[in-house]
């Protein structure tokens, strides 16, 4: 049975992405558990999800570099490759410095993924179904996030904290062999590499022309928006398990239980607002999407109840779907050549900059609580908002803009 090109690329994006949150996710669970077995301050553990974030940082010009010049597929499985084994090589490690260079690098490929799919998607399906194709594909992020979460109730408990990392990783080197059979080389891309060279254009493709007259306000204020957005998420996400064992007196296998329910609300927004955003334009989803989260977070610290955290949970999680919008927002602002390179650049520049969102939030922890510092994530959720809200509406762009390679053989 003969599976169309843009069905491939959904299903291998979204399992793909999946695999990219389980890596992430599955060390925030685990930090309490490597608190204990490494004897690590509350800076030292945050700083774990630091030094993800800053190889996630630098990931947005070599992978969407290497995306552009060499294929999407080619990057796509060097990412899942890279990371998983990554993840899978923590299992070894014995001190705190291991583990933060191991995720240093496989933040690398975590990162790089995030764009080689927002573009992928850009470049397989039509424009009217775009953005809820990519708040699909990325919506496996929560998915991925469960998935974390259930691996760890069922293994931290009897296997420990190193054998959490080895099957994770693991998993995501196994997908990439199956993808290398599967996944066709995106069309557009393939489409305007033939066209470029026909046209004796030169065959690499530079960094710098996403800085380029024309290219540069969308990059400099799309690497802005990512960047509160983000700052405000793993600041909130990178504590959220730490919080709910040590505030508010949940078990580890709880929290863990949680976590998974708290993101089955984030599954549904992701998809909900892809729709949405198909209706009345990405810009304007994104900024209804960073407002809802302004509002719930706050009231979420200040629950105390278990079972009204179990149920506002899901509720706040399902505003946190501008990832996937971004995905889709910023693959359209640039044109095929530098898709990858722009929109890669954008999402993983302002992950690179939150970064340091878990140690500092460690540090105000130490000071004033967690629930404290959760909560004043909601004030860079905020400045995202207003920051998109000065964007050009990427839908009108995207119809306005001179015509590309692939356009014009579209």
């Amino acid at each position: 049975m003969h599976i169309p090109d843009k069905w491939r690329v959904l299903s291998a994006g979204f399992l793909s992405y999946m695999f990219d949150a389980v890596e992430i996710i599955a060390l925030t669970i685990a930090i309490p558990v490597l608190m204990l077995a490494l004897d690590m301050s509350t800076s030292e553990a945050g700083f774990l999800v630091t030094a993800t974030l800053l190889g996630i940082g630098c990931s947005s010009v070599l992978v969407g570099w290497y995306a552009d010049n060499y294929g999407r597929q080619k990057a796509l499985l060097l990412c899942l490759v890279s990371f998983g084994a990554l993840t899978a090589a923590v299992a070894a490690a014995d001190t705190w410095l291991q583990i933060v260079v191991l995720r240093f690098f496989a933040g690398l490929g975590l990162g790089g993924l995030w764009g080689v799919v927002a573009a992928y998607i850009a470049e397989s399906w039509p424009e009217k179904q775009r953005a809820r194709a990519t708040s699909f594909v990325l919506s496996s992020f929560p998915v991925g996030a469960g998935l974390a979460a259930g691996i760890a109730a069922l293994v931290l408990p009897v296997y420990g904290w190193r054998m959490l990392f080895l099957v994770c990783g693991l998993g995501s080197v196994a997908l990439a062999a199956i993808l290398y059979f599967y996944l066709p080389e995106s069309p557009g891309w393939a489409r305007q590499r033939e066209q470029a060279a026909r046209a004796g254009k030169p065959a690499t493709v530079s960094v710098r022309e996403i800085f380029a007259p024309g290219l540069l306000r969308h990059t400099i204020l799309g690497t802005l928006a990512a960047s509160f957005a983000l700052t405000a998420y793993w600041g909130s996400t990178t504590w959220l398990p730490t919080y709910l064992v040590k505030e508010r007196g949940l078990s580890v296998e709880t929290m863990a239980l949680f976590v998974v329910i708290l993101n089955v609300g984030m599954f549904i927004g992701y998809n909900v607002f892809g729709y949405i955003a198909d209706v009345i334009g990405k810009r304007r989803a994104i900024i209804l999407s960073l407002m809802g989260t302004v509002v719930t977070l706050p009231l979420y610290m200040l629950v105390r109840d278990h079972t009204a955290l179990l149920w506002l949970g899901p509720v706040y999680a399902f505003f946190i779907s501008f990832a996937g919008l971004f995905g889709a927002y910023f693959a359209q602002l640039y044109p095929t050549h530098v898709r990858a390179t722009g929109a890669g650049f954008c999402f993983n520049a302002g992950r690179g900059v939150s970064a340091f969102a878990p140690f500092v939030l460690g540090w105000i922890a130490s000071q004033f609580g967690l629930a404290t510092g959760i909560a004043l994530c909601a004030c860079f959720f905020l400045l995202s908002a207003i920051t998109v809200f000065f964007m050009p509406d990427g839908d009108r762009h995207a119809a306005q803009a001179a015509v590309t390679p692939d356009q014009a053989s579209a």
